[in-house]
């Protein structure tokens, strides 16, 4: 009597073998869509750098400091903002004199390099040449690159993800299809980081320039954003 109870009892308890081979995974499609849009520029970032020579260290770095308060202050009065002036790195080095002919002597210091280097954040992008030439003519003799983004890249992103989303569903649409299936529900989502484009590149420019000539062009182009997700559908049955 005690084994038929037992038996029973082991039939109707959930957690048993028996139950447990009951259990039917949920068929599912899983896809990995983006979605990608283009925006205008709405901001330009430029690294500009003052460089000085001189036979002594002390008076390297005063000639940069000069430079480099003149270039400042016609940055001011070009229409850029203290907030978007922030100095990235200084160098003081020194510089060795070549050897003509092999030789064991040790390297002789034929003067000193200073290198201030200051990135500049322009509110308008239709400025950019402009703010290079007046850099340029008050003393930057380097401009190290130059690059354009976003002032809410975060907006920008949402709106590519939901792109990325209608297009994974589109996608797994066309394979239950293809399979004789109805799409279901979304199971799981899971979505890529945010990705600020590179930036774009810009040949040096050197004191030498002819200030003379026309400003200088600065093609923006547009940026690109993209957003990537991962979604896993059920399948409904048969259609």
């Amino acid at each position: 009597m005690r084994r038929t109870l037992f038996a029973a009892l082991a039939l109707l308890l959930p957690g048993t073998a028996a139950a447990q081979e009951s259990v039917v995974p949920p068929r599912t499609i899983s896809v990995n869509a983006q979605g990608m849009i283009e925006r205008e520029p709405e901001q330009g970032v430029v690294l500009l750098a003052v460089e000085s020579e001189a036979t002594d260290a002390r008076a390297a770095a005063s000639a940069n400091a000069e430079r480099m308060t003149q270039l400042v202050a016609a940055l001011r009065r070009a229409g850029v903002a203290d907030r978007n002036i922030r100095t990235t790195s200084y160098e003081l080095q020194p510089e060795y004199r070549r050897q003509i002919e092999p030789r064991n002597d040790p390297p002789q210091i034929a003067g000193y390099r200073a290198i201030n280097m200051v990135q500049v954040t322009v509110d308008t992008v239709t400025a950019m040449g402009r703010i290079i030439d007046t850099a340029i003519s008050s003393g930057a003799n380097r401009v190290a690159n130059i690059s354009f983004r976003l002032r809410d890249p975060h907006s920008a992103h949402i709106e590519a993800v939901a792109i990325a989303m209608r297009n994974a569903r589109r996608e797994a649409e066309a394979v239950a299809e293809a399979a004789g299936e109805r799409l279901g529900p979304a199971q799981s989502i899971s979505t890529g980081g945010y990705h600020a484009p590179p930036p774009t590149p810009m040949y040096a420019r050197g004191m030498e320039m002819d200030m003379a000539q026309a400003q200088t062009p600065v093609e923006t182009g547009t940026l690109t954003v993209v957003a990537t997700v991962n979604v896993v559908y059920l399948l409904a049955g048969p259609r």
